[in-house]
């Protein structure tokens, strides 16, 4: 299985960093957040290449630059369509692959790869979205009755009342077919044009990570204030 690692986003939201630098290059103990992820992926025996999307032209050059010498790596121009653009635009790259993963470079988990797909397998899906019922909040929260603290709780993890949608999928070749009807579009966006549609249709399956920290890697100062957390992360996937 072939991984697609989307690594083209503009980064707005790690600013003033990801003016000099892309955020999958923030770094973590002296080491890109990409890299975690590349080296992770690769301990799968199922997975055999990783493709990264970016762009190279601009800040994505750095990414070449770091990892274009690693084992089994290629490197892809964004297409600037958006993300179900991305996909069409490599949709050659994965002929003869019945199913790929798509990660967001952002994404900093370690998810059971083999897990995942098995469930996919299972579920006879289009597309399958890795998600969490619980996250640990980087803030207090307080029991109130009747205006008055009764009781403070510092960042507890809590049971989410929906699901959250993690920047990590297995996606079915049948998924080239779909964006293509959308291919008039300037702009293609994979969670609202395709997905969406689909889950309403029953095609779509949920991967939980259960008990798995996430962590959404936007800039050097989440990193910080989420040390512990980026931490066990990285343990969790060997490092």
């Amino acid at each position: 299985m072939k991984v697609i690692i989307l690594a083209g986003g503009k980064g707005t939201r790690g600013k003033p960093y990801t003016e000099f630098f892309p955020k999958a290059m923030t770094p973590i103990k002296g080491k890109p957040a990409l890299e975690y992820i590349i080296k992770y992926l690769q301990k799968f025996a199922i997975i055999d290449e990783i493709i990264i999307l970016t762009d190279l032209k601009g800040l994505g050059g750095q990414i070449k630059n770091y990892f274009e010498n690693f084992k089994k790596i290629s490197f892809v121009q964004d297409s600037g369509k958006g993300t179900g653009g991305d996909l069409l635009h490599i949709e050659k790259a994965l002929s003869g692959e019945t199913e790929f993963m798509l990660w967001f470079s952002d994404n900093l988990c370690a998810i059971n790869v083999k897990e995942m797909r098995d469930n996919f397998k299972k579920s006879n899906s289009i597309a399958e979205i890795a998600t969490r019922s619980k996250r640990k909040e980087e803030t207090g929260f307080a029991i109130v009755e009747n205006g008055i603290i009764r009781e403070f709780i510092e960042k507890p993890e809590i049971k989410l009342p929906l699901e959250e949608c993690l920047g990590v999928y297995i996606l079915s070749n049948e998924i080239f077919k779909i964006i293509g009807k959308k291919r008039i579009k300037k702009q293609i966006n994979l969670s609202y044009d395709i997905l969406q549609p689909l889950s309403k249709k029953g095609n779509v399956s949920a991967y939980n990570i259960g008990d798995k920290q996430w962590l959404d890697v936007e800039s050097p100062v989440i990193v910080e204030r989420n040390e512990k957390t980026v931490l066990e992360i990285i343990k969790q996937m060997g490092f």
